[in-house]
């Protein structure tokens, strides 16, 4: 880790924001092609995205320069467009990590990014240096780190604990170099935690050919109150269904960073477990916490209302948004995996506490 800056921690996503960033899905071998159908569908499915989150706060959208008309079409004035050379569009991944340093002000972790461990249909050249193109967009402090990581792959709840998978951080293709301790020691020097709760694995879809390999954020959130949302699936007939056991057998043992076990809520998987043949890996633990709303992965699934009525008792204070995440989800990734938080800074005269709420209680209004 190298930063002039001693004291860096992660504030959890609910904590107030000052905007959110996104990409604009490109022409790809995931994508497909320029005027495919796919293509189209995804752009689509990305814009309806940004348009909700920017009712509630801005968006910037990083676009590849030849792609800025068709955006500024889809998106109109709804967001602001920023140009630069891309590979792919899951911000999340390829985007920085922000986080407060201890004056309250901004920075953002620079992982070194792989192509999800190097995947064989992976491009990222561009990629690569998204993380440091969109820090220097915002003025924060850069702090490169020299884990691989994504920032799909973590998950924390302003109290001192992150959530891990063993399958990503210890992939041999992401940092096999790198013991179990120095791992631990990396992620707490760049979010600020103390305590690491390792997951064994991921759902099943992710161990794919354009899988992960275990992202936590397709199966696992913290909540305001220090609650876990866990993915479960209640169909023998799906694979996951033993995963998700699985996982929540190693939870109960699990502690927090105080030592305490976690409340857990278990959120059941869609009802639907077959597309076109093939186990679906849908999820509503994929959404994404903005100022004043929770954006929702919806499947035109009868579990839809179910997840959101779930989600609305976790966060009262916000109204829950469903969006039809099918044309999301079909490329690899949710609502989050698209989605990057900007936290706003913390006011000198509102310390940051180091395992609180940022110096707010998550009960955060419009923007």
């Amino acid at each position: 880790m190298t930063s002039s800056h001693d004291t860096l921690r992660m504030p959890p996503e609910w904590a107030p924001h000052e905007r959110t960033w996104m990409a604009f899905p490109p022409a790809n071998d995931t994508f497909g092609a320029p005027g495919s159908a796919t293509l189209e569908a995804a752009r689509a499915a990305w814009a309806r995205v940004a348009r909700l989150i920017a009712e509630h706060e801005p968006v910037t959208v990083v676009t590849a320069p030849l792609d800025l008309p068709v955006a500024q079409e889809l998106l109109g004035d709804a967001v602001t467009l920023h140009p630069l050379p891309l590979d792919d569009a899951w911000m999340r991944d390829i985007g920085p990590t922000f986080v407060h340093r201890a004056d309250g002000e901004l920075a953002a972790v620079d992982w070194v990014f792989n192509g999800w461990g190097a995947q064989s249909w992976a491009s990222w050249t561009r990629d690569q240096h998204i993380a440091s193109a969109v820090t220097a967009a915002t003025g924060a402090a850069r702090v490169s780190s020299r884990l691989v990581n994504e920032g799909g792959a973590i998950h924390v709840d302003g109290r001192g604990t992150v959530l891990l998978t063993e399958t990503v951080q210890r992939d041999a293709a992401r940092n096999p170099d790198l013991s179990h301790a120095e791992v631990e020691a990396e992620i707490h020097a760049a979010l600020g935690t103390t305590h690491a709760v390792w997951f064994p694995r991921g759902l099943t879809r992710d161990y794919e050919e354009f899988g992960t390999r275990g992202h936590v954020d397709m199966f696992a959130a913290f909540t305001p109150s220090g609650s876990i949302l866990l993915h479960r699936q209640d169909d023998p007939a799906h694979p996951d269904h033993e995963v998700t056991r699985e996982l929540r057998a190693f939870l109960e043992t699990a502690r927090d960073a105080a030592g305490e076990p976690f409340h857990i809520i278990d959120v059941p998987a869609p009802a639907t477990i077959l597309e076109d043949g093939e186990h679906v890996d849908w999820t509503y633990i994929n959404h994404y916490v903005a100022n004043g709303v929770v954006v929702l992965c919806a499947y035109d699934d009868p579990h839809d209302d179910d997840a959101a009525a779930i989600l609305a008792q976790a966060y009262p204070d916000r109204r829950i948004e469903l969006l039809d995440a099918r044309d999301i989800l079909r490329f690899g990734g949710g609502i989050h995996c698209i989605t990057q938080q900007q936290p706003a800074p913390v006011s000198h005269s509102a310390p940051l506490d180091r395992f609180g709420g940022d110096g707010a209680d998550g009960a955060d209004g419009d923007r």
